[in-house]
């Protein structure tokens, strides 16, 4: 008999997912039609005749330990009792949400199942996901700090191959450490984000590396899916700029990108920092998707030859009048902290913007990464919903054309000077893989902050934005230190300073800072 008492559609349902099959190969191991186990999965609450309960008994009875293990889980984890779910909302988006039903394609294309098995897989995983086991696990992920995440990934991959090493240094006395992998060639870029400097191409014929999910990387982009569901999470399958190449140096941004869609990032890569954090909470050695897709740092290089997603992100540093209460003229550095919507980064610090490379509707413009951060500061700073892609279809013919600017961003762009946009440094993350564009955004004008500083207001992204002055090194300082810091919001947050501290005259009083390379 099963944990439960009699085995009900919810509980077999449970065995099939512990036993990862599919509705025909589960309904072959039992010997019945896959008629039935599709009902079981229809109708939850039925109860098996009394001679499939002992064929599901036996079935049970055979499985291997892990198996078990697995259909415990998922037993204690599914309510069989009114407290089960609603999978009502979850029902409608695997039947009407074009975003899954695209994610669901490309799973079963590239785990080489037979059109619609993922569909009856996911729909099955549905049922048994426990929200309170999520909340759980969201916060046992809380408990992995920076540092933990980087011995790590120093632990897996070592600290250096070539020139590149992992970016860290020093502010005053205090150490910093990161997970970015980079070089002496990729830092103090001083690179004006202008189309001069701003050189990244886009190749739209590029060619994409090919990739097979084996059983167990199928199995985790189904629980994804699962999870997106019951959680009502957002998914949007729009265009992602890829890294095919790099040909970065001083005053100079050059290479390529390929076009793919945030559904081959959101089933492959984007599990990667879930599975290394969750395997350090539970204190497991364990990568096989890290094994898969990045197994040594030859392969974090080798960007061509994999899918290389990323973005840019800025510290803002916006220029403010002496004050007869705060004190002398200075800058004011923006921080946010990371919503709980945000994937993977909830209450993570990190600079803003901080964006995702893609295009809005000019795949070889947007390329740019200037044209990312200007679009991401009427996003996330200035209030602009209609440019966020995860909110809105794109239906603009130009949705930065000037006329639909907002009023700061018109003011900024009205006159030369009065915005100042530079890439400070280049990286991949060892976390995801990912490209990282580091980023200064300065206003050198300070009637900007006396105009518009009362309307800057982030976005849904971010659950807090904090304000910080260049004339206060002690609070910076203790904030580098903060152990919430993303890796790569660190590594902005770093060089953006570095670089201020030398344009920034008697507006910055702050410790030295340094970087350094692990070798």
């Amino acid at each position: 008999m099963s944990r439960a008492g009699e085995w009900t559609g919810r509980s077999a349902s449970a065995l099939q997912a512990a036993l990862r099959l599919s509705n025909e190969k589960f309904a072959e191991k039992l010997g019945i039609g896959a008629r039935t186990v599709a009902s079981w999965h229809q109708k939850p609450g039925l109860r098996p005749q009394s001679e499939m309960q002992q064929v599901l008994d036996t079935a049970l009875q055979r499985a291997s330990d892990a198996e078990r293990a697995r259909f415990d889980e998922l037993i204690d984890g599914s309510a069989e009792s009114s407290t089960a779910p609603d999978t009502s909302e979850a029902d409608r988006r695997l039947a009407a949400d074009p975003h899954i039903g695209a994610a669901l394609e490309w799973l079963d294309r590239h785990a080489h199942w037979s059109p619609g098995t993922s569909r009856r897989t996911v729909a099955s995983r549905v049922t048994m996901v426990d929200p309170h086991a999520l909340h759980d696990r969201a916060t046992r992920r809380t408990w992995v700090s920076q540092r933990d995440v980087l011995d790590a990934l120093t632990a897996y991959y070592g600290n250096h191959l070539d020139d590149h090493g992992l970016y860290g240094g020093h502010c005053g006395e205090l150490a910093v450490n990161t997970s970015v992998l980079t070089c002496p060639n990729w830092l103090d870029l001083d690179c004006e984000l202008r189309p001069q400097y701003d050189r990244l191409t886009v190749a739209t014929r590029a060619p994409e590396a090919d990739l097979e999910l084996d059983e167990h990387a199928a199995d985790v982009a189904v629980q994804r899916l699962a999870e997106t569901l019951s959680m009502n999470t957002r998914l949007v399958n729009g265009p992602i700029y890829r890294l095919a190449q790099t040909n970065i140096r001083e005053h100079h941004l050059g290479g390529s990108f390929g076009i793919t869609h945030f559904v081959h990032y959101a089933l492959t890569m984007d599990l990667l920092e879930s599975e290394l954090v969750d395997a350090i909470a539970s204190g497991s050695p364990s990568l096989p998707l890290r094994d898969r897709y990045l197994p040594d740092l030859r392969s974090v290089l080798d960007t061509g030859a994999r899918l290389c997603a990323g973005g840019a992100l800025a510290l803002t540093a916006i220029a403010r009048p002496a004050d007869p209460y705060r004190g002398a003229a200075d800058y004011v550095l923006l921080v946010q902290e990371r919503s709980s919507q945000v994937l993977n980064a909830a209450r993570r610090l990190a600079v803003i913007p901080k964006c995702f490379h893609q295009p809005l509707n000019d795949l070889r413009r947007d390329g740019q990464v200037g044209a990312t951060l200007r679009r991401e500061m009427e996003e996330e700073l200035f209030g602009r919903p209609d440019v966020d892609s995860t909110l809105n279809e794109m239906v603009a013919a130009d949705p930065m054309h000037p006329s639909r600017l907002s009023e700061p961003m018109r003011w900024l762009l009205a006159e030369p000077g009065r915005l100042r946009m530079e890439c400070t440094g280049f990286g991949l993350n060892l976390v995801s893989g990912n490209y990282e564009f580091a980023s200064l955004i300065v206003i050198d004008d300070e009637e900007f902050w006396t105009r518009f500083g009362g309307v800057i207001e982030a976005n849904w992204e971010s659950s807090t934005l904090h304000q910080y002055s260049t004339l206060d090194p002690e609070l910076v300082t203790d904030l580098l230190g903060d152990v919430a810091w993303s890796n790569e919001g660190l590594f902005a947050m770093m060089q953006g300073l570095r670089r201020l501290a030398e344009i920034g005259g008697a507006r910055v009083n702050l410790p030295r800072i340094e970087w350094e390379i692990s070798q």
